[in-house]
């Protein structure tokens, strides 16, 4: 079996790398964690110019007809620059609205989607603790919606919320009545989150629970464990540079083994981390019958080595780590948010006891 990518998906992941270092720089990065919105229009149209919106959007429906592998390369170059976008919260409502909308929805809905003309984002985390994987307490009556949803990305600045309700996930449009999207903070400033009340909000239902639907529910977890595995490679590679510059009685603290074995054991997560992350994709592309359980398993592994990673990484840069000026607190508090993000580690490896049986 080869394990490797093919050309389209080289090619992919070195347009991204590319692109997104040259975009993304890290000062970038940090005055847009400082800015209200967390991105410009700018930025989102030159994702858009790519095709990087529609992805994994059928070409019927205007989008590039590709898999979740390609989507996964995409979000793994995302994490590494950890660009601040949209980009993560707009493939999780297109997921769900392809795996779950009626034809007439996609058409209204997933083709600007795709196009990049329209974005959407997901609100599954309900205000007592419910969620998505767990099972949400909101309940649609007569298709409107009562309820508060936290933690959903970029919701001010999307253009329809797709919110899981018992039964089936719901679709809201922005400027709705009875709508209330309120910003609230939150431990990774990249990523702009916000509360979502609904009042009697009109909804639109979308399909109830079916294969589809699920392959969404698996593939959104796929997508960020991915993201995970790019911010602990860029941890990674930060701590191995420092420790090849830094310098204690004239010798690189990467030639003392309490140094040198943490940045062995970084590369470890970051490899396992990779691997089942991509078996995942792999998965809901090619074996949907294993994919469940693959999705599960790259996200709990994912979750835990991401953080594990950066953590490391900052005790590899000592004092000068801990520091607001240096960048690596960024991608500690990214990796920590996604851990908790779709199912913390302990639910999922929960899920993967329960799908085989123990």
């Amino acid at each position: 079996m080869n394990f490797d990518f093919n050309d389209e998906q080289r090619a992919i992941k070195e347009a991204a790398r590319e692109m997104l270092s040259s975009r993304y720089p890290l000062a970038e990065v940090r005055r847009l964690a400082e800015d209200e919105r967390g991105f410009t229009d700018e930025q989102w149209a030159q994702l858009t110019e790519l095709g990087w919106p529609g992805i994994f959007v059928p070409e019927r429906l205007g989008g590039q007809g590709l898999g979740i592998v390609e989507l996964v390369i995409l979000q793994e170059e995302l994490g590494y620059a950890l660009a601040p976008t949209p980009f993560f919260s707009n493939l999780c409502a297109g997921l769900v609205l392809q795996g779950a909308g009626e034809e007439e929805q996609q058409e209204r809905w997933l083709r600007p989607l795709a196009a990049g003309e329209r974005r959407g984002t997901l609100a599954v985390q309900d205000e007592d603790g419910g969620e998505w994987l767990q099972g949400t307490s909101l309940v649609a009556e007569d298709s409107k919606l009562s309820g508060t949803k936290v933690a959903v990305p970029d919701a001010e600045s999307a253009d329809f919320i797709i919110v899981a309700a018992r039964g089936r996930p719901h679709l809201v449009e922005a400027g709705a009545e009875g709508l209330t999207i309120t910003p609230t903070p939150g431990i990774d400033p990249t990523r702009k989150l916000y509360s979502v009340r609904l009042d009697g909000v009109e909804a639109q239902p979308l399909s109830s629970e079916g294969p589809e639907l699920q392959r969404a529910r698996d593939a959104i977890p796929t997508a960020l464990a991915a993201e995970s595995t790019g911010v602990a490679q860029r941890a990674m590679e930060m701590a191995v540079e420092y420790a090849k510059e830094r310098k204690q009685f004239d010798r690189p603290i990467g030639s003392y083994q309490a140094v040198s074995h943490r940045c062995a054991d970084m590369l470890l997560e970051v490899e396992g981390a990779r691997s089942t992350t991509y078996y995942a994709a792999w998965a809901l592309d090619h074996e949907p019958e294993t994919a469940p359980l693959a999705a599960s398993m790259a996200k709990a592994y994912a979750s835990e080595a991401g953080w594990r990673v950066t953590a490391s990484s900052l005790q590899v840069h000592g004092g000068i780590g801990f520091t607001w000026e240096h960048d690596l607190h960024f991608f500690l508090k990214r990796a920590k948010a996604n851990a908790h993000a779709f199912g913390d580690s302990r639910t999922h490896r929960a899920r993967v006891a329960e799908l085989v049986g123990l």
